[in-house]
């Protein structure tokens, strides 16, 4: 409960602080090619429900039409304007609404498309148990993951094989060992991380 209250709050004021740059970010990108402001594609969280998820579109239109789930750095669908905000984590700032709404937590295994969670293990399934976050400790260890999949020809099948046992691994380690005290040890590394890219 305290942890719902904290998230509440500091996605408000996250919200309210961030409201001119979120509203330059939005500007740029409708001016760019009048598309959407906002790529909202549906993940699976909190006890397996779906819910649609907040991000500034760095793709072009319709792009989950045209390539795989996973996206690498050299993806020809990202946008210029699209590979800064993803280079700096803009792109995740709406999530943010995704927090205040309860879809989300600050802290919590990042939710994954039903493509994925359909293949979770009996076991993997406790990950569902808890409410999905923008950072944990995967989020840490592997903070551009876009990097690792770069000039592969299939996406998915890397990020399969190279990036999910240990994500795997990871978010169970969170389930497991979870507490408000490493929440906000992962908040202020992953703000570390952030600030040492830019």
């Amino acid at each position: 409960m305290f942890k719902r209250i904290f998230d509440f709050f500091a996605a408000f004021a996250g919200l309210t602080l961030l409201l001119p740059l979120l509203f330059t970010i939005a500007l740029i990108i409708k001016r760019k090619d009048s598309g959407p402001i906002f790529y909202k594609g549906i993940r699976i969280g909190l006890n397996g429900e779906p819910f649609r998820i907040f991000k500034f579109r760095t793709m072009v239109v319709d792009a989950e039409k045209l390539g795989a789930s996973s996206t690498s750095d050299d993806d020809p669908r990202v946008t210029k304007f699209g590979r800064l905000l993803r280079k700096y984590k803009l792109d995740e700032l709406p999530q943010l609404i995704n927090v205040l709404r309860g879809d989300m937590s600050f802290v919590g295994p990042r939710p994954e498309v039903k493509k994925f969670t359909d293949m979770y293990t009996e076991e993997e399934k406790v990950i569902l148990s808890v409410r999905p976050g923008i950072t944990d400790w995967a989020s840490l260890w592997n903070p551009d993951e876009g990097s690792l999949l770069k000039g592969s020809d299939d996406p998915d099948r890397d990020y399969m094989e190279k990036i999910r046992p240990e994500k795997i691994r990871l978010q169970l380690k969170y389930v497991r060992e979870r507490s408000f005290a490493k929440d906000l040890r992962i908040i202020l590394d992953t703000l570390a991380v952030i600030l040492k890219r830019t």
